[in-house]
Order: structure tokens, then C-alpha cells, then sequence
């Protein structure tokens, strides 16, 4: 049984409104990456949020290592604001995989790229390491690896329980995207009682500046 590590890297949160943008990665040896098939790892977007639960403490077992990287919003601001079309969202989820691609550790590791380019993707991860790592950039990657799998898994629960405290601490906003009338009607009544957006919502979304401007009705 090989025992290089093997490593897979995805997020969760990328076009949330509220909330941090979350990283994860899983790392086991080569020789053990059917054992997440044989557990139920999958896309984590295919499991009810009981199952992704239940996976997930099952990954911590079978899994070396488990690494998470959460990025609070006023940190996706300063990129989104500060830079240019495709060096904004796209750098910091790069520069983010880097951390945890240098945690886990692994020799070899399957990135699901964020990026409309794959390529560049990796090249933005691979400027950001500090060791020599054979990274695998491309779409979908969490439908076609079970380590990546595994990382969206992490990634989605560990944000949900940051969703979790921020619901409990503020009251129900829905499920924190754009999209969600619920997140919509909390963003807005926010803005007309304090006259500013929350401190754990993105700034530099354009839905925000949509409420504001007054043409989110």
C-alpha cells in the first residue's frame, strides 16, 4: 500500500453575501483513498446537510490530515475592491488553497479551480508555496476525486457552523446568498436601522451596493 500522501482542496462560500469565504483540505496516504468511496464520500452539493455531517466526522477519522482556511469578509473586500478583473476573488482563493495545500502537506494534490482558467489558477497556487508540490488544477474536480470530495465536504459543514453562530448571534438572514430573498429582506432592514451593512457581510458585492442605491425593492 502506497504511503505517499495524496491531498484534495476545494471551498465553500465563494459567492456568499455573509459569512467567510472557507477552505478545506484532506490528505491520506495514496493507498487509502478508497476508504472515503467506501464511507459515502462525495460532491458535498449531492448530500443533505445531515449526511455531510455525518461523512464529515468519518473523513476525520480516515483522513491524516484535515485543514481549514476561513477568510472573513473584510478580507475578500480588500482583493474584490483593490484588484483587477481575474486577480480579485480568484488570487485570494488561490493564495488561501496555498495555506492549506502547505498544511496538509501531501505530495500530490487535486484542486477544484475556482478560476474560469485552471491553469492559472494552479500557477497562482504554485507562486504562493513555499515547497515543491504537484498540484492538479481543474474544474469539477469535486465530482471526479474522492479527495476533493472529501475537502468540499469539510469545507461545507465547517462553514455552515460559522453560519450557524452568526444566525444565533443575529438572527435568521437565510442562507447568506445574494440569491436568497430572506438574505435580501435581513441585508435591507440592516441598512435601515443601522444605515450600514453588517460587519460580517461582503462590502464589495454588487448586491450590496444595489440595496443601497435603493434598486432592490
Amino acid at each position: 500500500m502506497s504511503k505517499k500522501l495524496v491531498g484534495g482542496v476545494d471551498d465553500a462560500g465563494r459567492g456568499c453575501i455573509i459569512g467567510p469565504l472557507v477552505l478545506a483540505g484532506v490528505a491520506l496516504e495514496e493507498g487509502k483513498v478508497d476508504k472515503l468511496t467506501e464511507i459515502g464520500v462525495r460532491d458535498s452539493k449531492t448530500l443533505s446537510p445531515a449526511a455531510r455531517t455525518k461523512i464529515y466526522s468519518l473523513i476525520k477519522k480516515v483522513a491524516d490530515r484535515v485543514v481549514t482556511v476561513k477568510v472573513p469578509p473584510e478580507e475578500v473586500d480588500k482583493y474584490v475592491i483593490r484588484r483587477k478583473k481575474f486577480v480579485r476573488l480568484n488570487l485570494l482563493e488561490a493564495e488561501a488553497a496555498a495555506r492549506v495545500i502547505e498544511e496538509l502537506g501531501a505530495e500530490v494534490v487535486y484542486v477544484d479551480a475556482s478560476d474560469t482558467d485552471p491553469i492559472r489558477f494552479r500557477n497562482n497556487i504554485l507562486a504562493s508555496l513555499k515547497r515543491k508540490v504537484v498540484v492538479i488544477s481543474e474544474h469539477a474536480a469535486d465530482r471526479t476525486y474522492p479527495v476533493v470530495s472529501a475537502a468540499s465536504i469539510v469545507a461545507k459543514v465547517e462553514r455552515d457552523a460559522e453560519i450557524s453562530i452568526l444566525r444565533e448571534k443575529y438572527g435568521d438572514f437565510g442562507s447568506g446568498y445574494p440569491a436568497d430573498p430572506s438574505t435580501i429582506s435581513f441585508l435591507r432592514d440592516w441598512l435601515i436601522k443601522y444605515g450600514d451593512m453588517p460587519p460580517f457581510a461582503r462590502r464589495s458585492w454588487r448586491t450590496w451596493k444595489r440595496l443601497v442605491d435603493g434598486r432592490l425593492v
